[in-house]
């Protein structure tokens, strides 16, 4: 399956009161192209952080559902923050990752994602839920309902290597994202 199908999954999957961190790279170009809200916040330029980020805001707005939506790279970088994930037992924290074993935003170095299933490694760690989807019709299944019991859970989609031409680019500018994001998680 293609990411960025993956990825309008997914997008469609969202409820308006998520508050989602999207990673660096690619995806979060993908998930701009797939439809922008208010209540999406993209890391620009921050590999590795969308899972930090998001456990911060699942600690601290425990009355909202925040939604992670990471690649294999960026959970590599920051593989410690699985554990602190599940340590802090976070009912609303939801880990989408799309993981197709290589970097795509920079030119296709391979990971070392397919050694290591990484809802493997988040279910060692504690999430109390995991689920893994490698085709499409695996992932609309494990989608419905996916948000609706708590967390801390993961989905790991395993996706092609690949851009999609063309694709948007994140317009606003960080501090833009900052306070539209800040508007929307506080209220």
């Amino acid at each position: 399956m293609k990411r960025y199908d993956a990825v309008k999954l997914v997008r469609e999957h969202l409820k308006d009161n998520h508050l989602v961190v999207i990673c660096n790279g690619m995806i979060g170009r993908e998930v701009w192209t797939a439809g922008d809200r208010q209540s999406h916040f993209y890391m620009i330029g921050s590999m590795g952080l969308a899972s930090s980020i998001g456990m911060g805001l699942a600690q601290t707005q425990e009355d909202k559902d925040v939604v992670v939506i990471d690649g294999d790279g960026n959970v590599l970088m920051n593989m410690g923050t699985l554990g602190n994930i599940a340590a802090a037992k976070l009912p609303n924290f939801y880990h989408i990752v799309l993981d197709n074993s290589v970097h795509d935003s920079t030119g296709g170095q391979k990971t070392i994602a397919d050694q290591f299933p990484l809802e493997q490694v988040a279910k060692v760690c504690g999430y109390a839920r995991v689920e893994l989807a490698k085709t499409w019709d695996e992932l609309k299944r494990k989608l419905n309902g996916f948000f609706d019991e708590p967390g801390p859970a993961m989905l790991r989609v395993v996706v092609e290597p690949g851009n999609v031409k063309g694709i948007g680019r994140v317009e606003p500018e960080p501090p833009e994202l900052a306070r539209r994001f800040r508007q929307v998680a506080t209220s």
